[in-house]
Parts: C-alpha cells; sequence; structure tokens
C-alpha cells in the first residue's frame, strides 16, 4: 500500500470464491483506463471481498461498475487498523502467558485442552500441563501446536 495519505481504503463486495478473478478485471479495468487506483488487495481470509485503495469513492464507482461477480461497494471508508491483523504476522507465542488455557492442535496430544506452565521464547517451546488427562502431565510442545482458548485472569489493577 502505498503512503500516499490522500489514499483511502474502500472494500467491494464480491461473490465469494470469486476475489481474485474480480482484482484481475479491476487490475486490467484499471491498466488499459490509467484510473488512479494505488493497490489492489485480495486477502484469503475476508471472503467476498477486495480491497481498493484510492483517493475517493468516485473513482472506485467508476471501476467497479459494469465488471462481472462484483455485487457493489461497501459505504464508507476502511480504517487501516482494520485489515492490518491479516497482514501483519504475529507468532501465537507472543500472544501466550502463563495459566493461559489452550488446545494443542497439532502432534500426539491433538484436541486435548492443557494450561501453560512455562514459555521458552528462545526456543519457541511451552510447557503444558494437559487438563484432559486423569492425572497432571507437563508436556513441552512447539508453541505453533497451540491455540488459546482463554486467557489467564490478571490480578486487580494489572493489564
Amino acid at each position: 500500500m502505498s503512503k500516499n495519505l490522500s489514499s483511502k481504503l474502500f472494500a467491494i463486495k464480491t461473490t465469494g470464491g470469486q476475489e481474485k478473478i474480480v482484482a484481475r478485471l479491476i487490475h486490467n479495468k484499471v491498466s488499459t483506463r490509467k484510473l488512479p487506483i494505488s493497490s489492489i488487495l485480495v486477502l484469503d481470509e475476508m471472503k467476498g471481498y477486495v480491497f481498493l485503495e484510492a483517493s475517493n469513492a468516485q473513482v472506485i464507482s467508476e471501476v467497479v461498475s459494469g465488471l462481472k461477480h462484483v455485487k457493489g461497494f461497501v459505504q464508507g471508508i476502511l480504517q487501516y487498523q482494520d485489515i492490518e491483523k491479516f497482514l501483519v504476522f504475529k507468532p501465537i507465542i507472543s500472544e501466550l502467558k502463563v495459566d493461559d488455557i489452550v488446545e494443542i492442535v497439532a502432534g500426539p496430544f491433538k484436541g486435548m485442552r492443557a494450561k501453560i506452565d512455562r514459555i521458552e521464547l528462545a526456543r519457541s517451546e511451552v510447557t503444558v500441563v494437559l487438563l484432559d488427562a486423569p492425572y497432571q502431565l507437563p508436556v513441552t510442545v512447539d508453541a505453533s501446536y497451540l491455540k488459546l482458548s482463554s486467557q489467564a485472569k490478571s490480578p486487580e489493577g494489572q493489564p
């Protein structure tokens, strides 16, 4: 995305699964007509939407008019913060804390719930205590095998 301060983000509604086709059609139209579109963005996590960066909504309206698979465009301007979580990769280990409840999504303990006992950032490993086992069983697993279920309650007055 460009750093142009006058550019704004707009969302286009499309037929589900046709986002890349619509993006190509928009790119062709922008290239042939030399329309002022700064960027075109398709996110796998956002089915049915294509995001465009342009100076105003009038340009967006001109670009999408008559295109196949376009249902319309979302009124208003999107904020960068709305889609930032889809653009910036954040490792799961940075979100985990001791006493958080997690689900193990890979490996031999797949599908089990566990409580975090210790986190080793350098090795990207987490020691957890399995909650589904009949006795407390500490196990060390790779942080990428975990999905956060619920965060630990912090003491009063602390973030």
